[in-house]
């Protein structure tokens, strides 16, 4: 089995990095779990390694810090989805509005009631 260099790992890396950005945009989010172990075994394995002051780490880290900023948007996102259904859930069981002298009120949704039946 070839050992790996430095820049071989680097260049694995850099590649993973635009995949990840690829699904990120494009809202793949499924995949990011494995992309995100195979970086941790590239960036694990390019921290065991000798140090190699010739490589430039710059562009990956500008790159990492791309995607990091696209995840935080994607998770913002999720979040206010998760935020909005859960208040089309309130509004389904009851909806609070102010009355014509400005006192709240809450007026009740629509409660589906069902019977069953047994032979």
């Amino acid at each position: 089995m070839k050992t790996e260099t430095q820049q071989d790992i680097i260049t694995r890396l850099d590649e993973l990095l635009e995949l990840e950005r690829a699904a990120l945009l494009q809202g793949e989010l499924d995949k990011i779990p494995v992309l995100l172990e195979e970086k941790e075994r590239l960036i694990d394995a390019l921290n065991a390694g000798q140090p190699d002051a010739s490589l430039s780490l710059e562009e990956l880290q500008l790159k990492v810090e791309r995607n990091q900023a696209l995840l935080d948007g994607a998770l913002q996102g999720i979040r206010k989805v998760a935020a909005r259904m859960a208040a089309f859930r309130r509004i389904r069981r009851s909806l609070e509005t102010y009355d014509e002298t400005g006192r709240k009120r809450t007026i009740q949704g629509e409660t589906e009631r069902r019977v069953e039946k047994r032979a």
